[in-house]
């Protein structure tokens, strides 16, 4: 559904939630005015993750999108890079969040793997993954052990979705492990 306002709660409660489908909805946050409650997907020109429901009576202002944007574009060039730097972390911390309460461990691995995917350059189509940190800071990345992450990683290699060892991993099911994502 397409973004037309960005909301400001002035004062009261509001609850971030996960549909979950058929009516059941998960708790993922909580947030006070005075706040934004989407202007991250505003500057981003992203669709919200969460829905926001009110916990208490509210003060809201509804701002035109287009009039957000507007005022967007007036502020200087380093503020906007701001803004849209800090918009983008707060949208992958949401992500992140969201794929915590919804995924279990292999599909996070999963999906960590195809967003950290590069071509290999001499073999078209190819896809690796190289773990430029230690294998502990990607577990914390994805909210799982280190031993839970290398359970996984030797998981899917038995699965016949990635290959190798160390520090690179090909990627020889791209399909299998978008769909073990939910992708």
């Amino acid at each position: 559904m397409p973004m037309d306002y960005v909301y400001h709660v002035d004062s009261g409660r509001v609850s971030l939630r996960l549909n979950e489908g058929e009516g059941t909805t998960r708790q993922v946050g909580m947030v006070e005015g005075p706040c934004w409650l989407n202007a991250t997907c505003a500057v981003l020109g992203e669709a919200p993750l969460v829905d926001a429901i009110a916990d208490t009576e509210l003060r809201v202002q509804r701002v035109p999108l287009s009039a957000f944007a507007a005022e967007m574009a007036g502020l200087p060039a380093t503020a906007r890079s701001v803004l849209s730097g800090v918009a983008l972390a707060h949208r992958q911390q949401t992500e992140l969040a969201v794929s915590r309460l919804a995924k279990d461990a292999e599909a996070r691995c999963a999906e960590w793997l195809l967003r950290h995917a590069e071509p290999v350059h001499d073999t078209p189509g190819a896809l690796s993954v190289f773990l430029r940190e230690r294998k502990r800071m990607i577990a914390a990345q994805l909210g799982i052990a280190p031993e839970t992450f290398s359970r996984v990683l030797r998981q899917l290699r038995e699965r016949s979705l990635i290959s190798g060892s160390g520090r690179v991993l090909n990627l020889v099911d791209p399909g299998g492990l978008r769909a073990l994502a939910g992708a």
